[in-house]
């Protein structure tokens, strides 16, 4: 018998368990099945909440016909198949898992057939379209991302299976207690798959009472659903929302928000990430408002690689805390961008003749280093001169900020220079 979460896939669109913002009545997908005119499309979310089965719905939403392949172990041969009855029949839809390990070759048969709409495309993946699929297919499909699946979505599509007397377990009489169906719901970490294989192999492997009905307590529902491994796909989509959120919550002083995402970068073992990324946030945040955050976290990382894992935890926390606590201040990065700005629109010139080269015979013939002033040689080491090409010479691409003592200092220098030219 074919698991209790296959069994339990809709089979069209009205017993889908949530994405309730694409497939409502008056939603887009919900509306191109009412006006019965599919277009292509992708199903990009993570993995467990359905996606080919919601696909499958859709699909079994029309009158149109639809075929199963999966990219990575379908080829060529069985495209051309499915595009074989899609010139005999006018139209056909095509599921397709794993969208995104689509080969050249099969991206190319598949262009024009989705071009002139024969093949209406369903596809299917965790990775983000925009990332991980091919311009060209993307350009002629819509994209829609589904929405992870709450505690109380998991607890719907349980309930339907437990009273599904034809395709769910309501052929059984079970009672299970509030906890059992708390730690179904939760335990799975938004995989309705586990979830709903979960609980067939408590009904299955409980015995029934004197009664006949099966009882699931949460010691039973503990052993089928063992606390859900995190898994963290260091090419996956997820993986950078993650750093994302990491190093936004660094940059927005909670630190609180900031452990949490580093536990989750420490439990998926991926250092090297959190290196580089805590590096970044030391320069491009933190900055000039306590420069000698960068050399710590440096420190703290060495650390981190020397001691390894589960140790290595430690000095991290200790580098995070103290950047979200840090004063902030991206006048580094944003004076630097400027900078780059100015030379990719064409804001160069010409380095004035004083400041150019005259180390060689014959550059003061050519005007060159004549009349330049040797700062050294003045009181407190500065002298005015031009130092910027002549269409830059009143750009000011530092902006200081008072956020901490350091760059408070700074800007204290700075600005008296500024008035001295």
């Amino acid at each position: 018998m074919k698991p209790l979460a296959y069994r339990m896939r809709p089979t069209k669109i009205e017993d889908i368990i949530g994405q309730q913002h694409l497939v409502a009545e008056d939603k887009i997908i919900g509306r191109m099945v009412q006006a019965k005119h599919l277009s292509s499309m992708i199903l990009y979310g993570p993995p467990g909440i359905g996606k080919t089965s919601i696909a499958t719905a859709i699909a079994g939403s029309t009158s149109i016909a639809f075929r199963k392949l999966n990219a990575v172990i379908n080829n060529k041969k069985d495209m051309e198949i499915v595009a074989q009855e899609a010139k005999m029949s006018g139209q056909v839809i095509l599921i397709l898992d794993e969208v995104h390990r689509l080969d050249k070759g099969k991206q190319d048969f598949l262009l024009p057939y989705l071009e002139n709409g024969m093949i209406i495309l369903i596809g299917a993946t965790t990775a983000n379209p925009y990332h991980a699929i091919n311009p060209a297919i993307r350009s002629r499909t819509q994209i829609f991302e589904l929405e992870p699946l709450t505690p109380d979505l998991i607890k719907q599509a349980l309930e339907r299976a437990l009273h599904d007397e034809h395709r769910g377990l309501g052929t059984y009489s079970v009672s299970i207690d509030d906890q059992a169906m708390e730690h179904f719901a939760h335990g799975c970490g938004g995989d309705v798959r586990s979830a709903l294989n979960a609980l067939e192999l408590a009904v299955l492997s409980t015995k029934e009472s004197a009664d006949g009905e099966i009882h699931i307590t949460l010691e039973t529902a503990e052993e089928c659903l063992q606390k859900k491994s995190f898994s963290h796909d260091k090419d996956g989509d997820a993986h950078y929302d993650v750093l994302s959120a990491f190093q936004k919550s660094i940059r927005g002083s909670d630190a609180n928000a900031a452990l949490h995402y580093l536990a989750r970068l420490i439990e998926a073992g991926d250092l090297e990430s959190i290196a580089r990324r805590l590096l970044v946030i030391a320069y491009e945040d933190i900055g000039l408002a306590s420069p000698q955050a960068g050399p710590r976290v440096l420190n703290a990382i060495q650390t981190a690689e020397r001691v390894g894992f589960p140790e290595a935890r430690i000095p991290l926390a200790n580098a995070v805390i103290e950047l979200c606590l840090s004063p902030k201040s991206n006048s580094a990065i944003l004076a630097i961008d400027e900078a780059l700005a100015d030379i990719r629109a064409g804001k160069i010139g010409d380095v004035p003749k004083h400041l150019k080269d005259a180390h060689y015979k014959g550059a003061q013939e050519l005007g060159r280093g004549i009349d330049y002033k040797y700062p050294h040689n003045y009181d407190n080491g500065w002298v005015e001169q031009q130092y910027l090409p002549d269409p830059l010479k009143n750009k000011q691409y530092y902006k200081p900020k008072q956020t901490g003592k350091f760059e408070s200092a700074l800007k204290q220098v700075y600005d008296k220079l500024m008035k001295r030219k």
